[in-house]
């Protein structure tokens, strides 16, 4: 993993390994990106370049970093996939967001202006878990799993949240789809795309599960999203 940085822990008793790429001039804000289960790979260092070139402080922190640091996995590679779905099934979630916690308190502090996050598959869900749970300004989220679980914080959720969901999705099926529609789409905070035909990691950077035409769409929205909320 490219670590250039480390963030104190919540409690500060440790150092948060992360990648992080600055802006020419001004920052616009900061922006938070969670990787998938695959660490921060080099798919995730080009999204926070790109963020980085858009006038955002841009960082990602190693999420296992708890379990193993430096973890960088790739979806098409052998083997990678049931390593990833390991370290997520043993990913303590409630330290997690304690990490979401610790980068928002840590952009505050270092620059000036609001703190939004974009997180992708796992990273989907924990944006939900910002949104609702913590005091970010602006939250999006790439084919979150089990965010049907979590419709019922939807009322705690002070900032805004955007959803990409892929109709396609095999993590999350057209039952658990309806659930999120029934109990989001009313919440005046809580915006919802879907993408018809799509399938579970449509925007990754780069690899076998991109589709071009979607990735751009929701590029495009999650931009002028942030444009919208963090400046």
């Amino acid at each position: 993993m490219p670590t250039n940085t480390f963030i104190p822990s919540l409690d500060h008793t440790a150092q948060i390994p992360a990648y992080l790429a600055q802006p020419d001039g001004t920052p616009r804000g900061t922006i938070i990106v969670v990787p998938e289960i695959f660490g921060v790979n080099p798919g995730i260092v080009a999204k926070v370049d790109g963020w980085a070139r858009a006038g955002y402080v841009a960082i990602a922190h190693d999420v296992f970093w708890r379990q193993e640091a430096g973890v960088e996995l790739d979806h098409d590679a052998p083997g990678d996939m049931q390593r990833a779905l390991s370290m997520m099934q043993a990913h303590d979630f409630i330290a997690g967001l304690d990490d979401i916690r610790a980068l928002i308190a840590w952009a505050r502090q270092q620059a000036s202006g609001k703190v939004g996050l974009v997180g992708f598959c796992m990273g989907g869900l924990i944006a939900y878990q910002a949104a609702a749970r913590t005091d970010i300004d602006a939250a999006v989220g790439y084919y979150g799993v089990g965010l049907a679980n979590l419709v019922g914080e939807a009322s705690a959720i002070k900032g805004h949240l955007l959803l990409h969901v892929p109709t396609d999705d095999a993590f999350t099926p057209a039952e658990q789809q309806k659930a999120m529609h029934e109990g989001l789409d009313s919440v005046p905070n809580v915006t919802l795309y879907d993408y018809p035909g799509l399938g579970h990691g449509f925007a990754e950077t780069k690899g076998s599960r991109r589709d071009e035409a979607g990735a751009n769409l929701a590029d495009q929205r999650t931009a002028a999203f942030f444009e919208k909320f963090i400046g």
